[in-house]
Order: C-alpha cells, then sequence, then structure tokens
C-alpha cells in the first residue's frame, strides 16, 4: 500500500471512529436527561378576582382567595388583578368590571359560567364549585 492510500484510510477511520463516539454520546447524554415533568391537571374553574389592595371589601377578599387555594388545589386557579393600578387596569375592561371587587368564574374552556360583584363570602364560593362538581381537597 503506498502512503497516500494508508492516509486516505486512516483518515476515514478516524471519521467512522469520531462519528461514532459523537453518537454515543449524544444516546447517553439522551439517557441523562430527566424525564419531561407530567403534567399536572388542568383546572376546572379558574376565578379571577378583581379589585384592588387599596379597597376595603378587596382587602377582604385576599383571606377567602386564600382559602379557595388551599381548599380546591389544582381545580381552581386563583388570579388576582389590581385594577387600580397602570399595569393591570386594562383587565377591568377586558372584563367589564362595573365596580370592585368583581368576582369572575371561567370555566375549563375558558368561558365565564357566574360573576360576582363586591364581597363574595368563601362560603358562597364553596356552594357555587359544589354546584360545578368540583371537591373540597380540605376542609376548612
Amino acid at each position: 500500500m503506498n502512503y497516500r492510500t494508508l492516509n486516505s484510510l486512516s483518515l476515514i477511520a478516524m471519521l467512522l471512529l469520531s462519528a461514532s463516539g459523537i453518537t454515543l454520546a449524544q444516546s447517553q447524554a439522551a439517557k441523562s436527561q430527566p424525564k419531561a415533568a407530567v403534567p399536572t391537571a388542568q383546572p376546572v374553574v379558574t376565578f379571577i378576582e378583581l379589585g384592588s389592595v387599596n379597597c376595603i371589601p378587596c382587602k377582604a377578599m385576599q383571606p377567602v382567595m386564600k382559602a379557595i387555594e388551599v381548599k380546591y388545589g389544582e381545580q381552581v386557579k386563583v388570579i388576582f388583578y389590581d385594577v387600580w393600578t397602570k399595569e393591570q387596569a386594562h383587565f377591568a375592561q377586558l372584563h367589564k368590571v362595573r365596580l370592585i371587587p368583581t368576582q369572575v368564574f371561567l370555566d375549563a374552556k375558558g368561558v365565564e359560567f357566574f360573576r360576582h360583584e363586591g364581597f363574595f363570602p368563601e362560603e358562597a364560593i364553596d356552594d357555587l364549585f359544589q354546584r360545578q362538581g368540583l371537591k373540597l381537597r380540605v376542609k376548612s
């Protein structure tokens, strides 16, 4: 074999070995990648509270929202918008708020199924949610 053929064969062998090494490294990296987290259940209800941290009835809704989050867990997504701030004022217009606090309840498809204006007692929200088929995770 001449020198040129030997160099060509050596080059081909090195390319094949490095290609198989890259493939092996990629295979090992793929195995060590953590599995994607199993998606959590979608909330059955989205509870949107449109109010302000500077409004007395709105402040009274804060512990109610926290209790709802605890009692219903992943079944309910609770969102609070302070519509008296410049950054979140547009949510009042989006949800056609006439006074605060206003609670808007959306089903799993994002369709409004209930609305309430003013302070909304926790027990009344429980009744509403149970009529929607939600189950208490924790009793208060």
